[in-house]
């Protein structure tokens, strides 16, 4: 698909008639079309020459132009268009814009430069490893030390199997990390290799646990990956206590975290409905337990598509680039819904907003952290992006606080 957009920006009469008298050679008007996409990037392969000149047209894209750091091409663009005639005489081009329209022009700059670098990045991406089918597991109907420990071995055994495939086709470091997970003192209620992994690893001892946390990792996350997301859940494990439960919810295929899918809220809107049903099949087992979704980075997004109706006592947003909505009353639930940023984290850096285009949305929405937001702040210190729970962060000692239903004020500080 070509996106081509017209400029609402101007320059003065004697601009365009001095621009107007000098002679230039045509430019193309496209871009030859860039390698095909890697999955997530749908229908972004070819972007116009004019867009790069030209930036947002009136409407939801906004009017700020994108060329204002290169402004003779835009000029000169404009000053052979009849519009751009009309309308340089009106106003100065490069003229910036404040409020949600700068946000709209960083978020487009981002998505012109990923479409013609993530063709390249996603060509170096980690080949699939092969995994067998899981066998079919029974339902679990309760929440009992006998149930739970045959639904452990159950998925201990869908382990292994991965495991043997792995080490068979000479995928050294996933047998590994498979070869850990099949340690009789890890606990899964699901487990399934194939496609990056999808797993559900349980932290504490649910048949006593009293309070939840569900944690929904963001982009980059897989089997390969994991350690990052056990190491976190077992720290808050530790810090809530014996009656504190943590799940670990790898129950979806991440987008990498340099890719477009990472910038759009497609493999979120995939992933909602088996978190909405995770976390209700949990209630059910559990129906006097608090239930918290606490969701790193992109699962934010996941969260925000899937807590709508959903019966949770609090939605944790850290590490956030968007939820996916506008603010807290978009999510639709009555869960107190709390954010926090580091100060080392990048993501603070990204343009927080959500521009919807021909072939679907483009942005995670607005910023959890913003007031207007609404969302609960809570301290998080001066880590990064994956410091959150990490052994004496504020973060993890204010996530903690928040699982075990303590007040805003104690929960905060």
């Amino acid at each position: 698909m070509s996106l081509t957009v017209r400029c609402g920006a101007c320059a003065p009469h004697d601009t365009v008639n001095r621009v107007i008298d000098t002679p230039r050679p045509p430019a193309p008007d496209r871009l030859p079309p860039s390698p095909a996409l890697p999955p997530g990037g749908r229908g972004l392969g070819r972007v116009s020459l004019a867009f790069l000149r030209h930036g947002p047209a009136r409407g939801p894209l906004g009017q700020s132009p994108l060329a204002q750091s290169h402004p003779r091409p835009a000029w000169s663009a404009l000053a052979r268009s009849p519009i751009g005639r009309r309308r340089l005489g009106r106003r100065r081009l490069g003229r910036s814009r404040p409020g949600p329209a700068r946000g709209r022009r960083r978020l487009l700059a981002a998505l012109v430069t990923a479409s013609l670098a993530v063709p390249v990045i996603g060509a170096a991406r980690p080949e699939a490893v092969p995994a067998p089918v899981p066998p079919p597991l029974p339902p679990l109907r309760a929440a009992t030390p006998t149930a739970l420990a045959d639904r452990y071995a159950a998925t201990r055994g869908a382990v292994e199997a991965a495991m043997r495939a792995a080490a068979a086709r000479g995928h050294r470091w996933r047998a590994a990390m498979l070869r850990a997970m099949a340690d009789p003192a890890r606990h899964f209620l699901s487990f399934d290799s194939r496609d990056g992994g999808r797993a559900a690893e349980m932290f504490g001892d649910l048949a006593r646990a009293d309070r939840i946390a569900v944690i929904v990792p963001g982009s980059g996350t897989g089997l390969d990956t994991y350690g990052l997301l056990r190491g976190g859940s077992m720290r808050l494990q530790r810090a809530l206590g014996n009656r504190g439960t943590v799940v670990a919810w790898l129950g979806y295929r991440t987008p990498s975290t340099v890719s477009l899918a990472a910038a759009t809220p497609g493999l979120a809107d995939e992933a909602a409905p088996a978190l909405r049903a995770f976390v209700r099949d949990l209630a059910g087992l559990k129906p006097a337990a608090r239930v918290s979704l606490l969701c790193h980075s992109y699962g934010a997004v996941v969260c925000g598509r899937a807590v709508h109706g959903l019966d949770v006592a609090d939605v944790v947003l850290y590490g956030s680039p968007g939820a996916g909505v506008d603010d807290t009353a978009a999510m639709g639930t009555r869960a107190a819904v709390w954010a926090a940023r580091g100060t080392g984290d990048w993501v603070g850096r990204l343009p927080h907003a959500a521009v919807r285009l021909p072939f679907g949305t483009v942005g995670l929405g607005a910023d959890p952290v913003d007031p207007r937001f609404g969302a609960r702040i809570f301290a998080a210190g001066d880590g990064g992006h994956s410091d959150y729970l990490n052994d004496g962060s504020p973060a993890l000692a204010a996530v903690a606080r928040i699982v075990s239903g303590q007040t805003t004020a104690e929960a905060g500080s």
